[in-house]
């Protein structure tokens, strides 16, 4: 008797589960030209620094660095001694 009722509730989990639907699993996109697989990083001209960055929805911002400012001005030759 006991064989029979595990042997039953056997017969209905695998019927159960030949009825189950999978969730399918979308591929991710290919990432943008110059992007650093695994981060938001960009390599966009390929030397090794990472010049930029990714944000989610596509667009490459770079990395902005200021420029240095001006040298000052060089001393007057006309002094206190004129």
């Amino acid at each position: 008797m006991r064989y029979q009722t595990i042997v039953l509730a056997g017969l209905g989990v695998l019927t159960l589960t030949a009825c189950a639907q999978k969730e399918q699993v979308v591929a991710a996109p290919p990432p943008p030209p110059g992007a650093v697989s695994g981060s938001v990083a960009a390599d966009r001209d390929g030397d090794g620094i990472v010049d930029g960055y990714y944000t989610s929805d596509g667009i490459y911002h770079p990395n902005y660095v200021p420029p240095p400012p001006p040298p000052p001005p060089p001393p007057s030759r006309t002094g206190e001694r004129g």
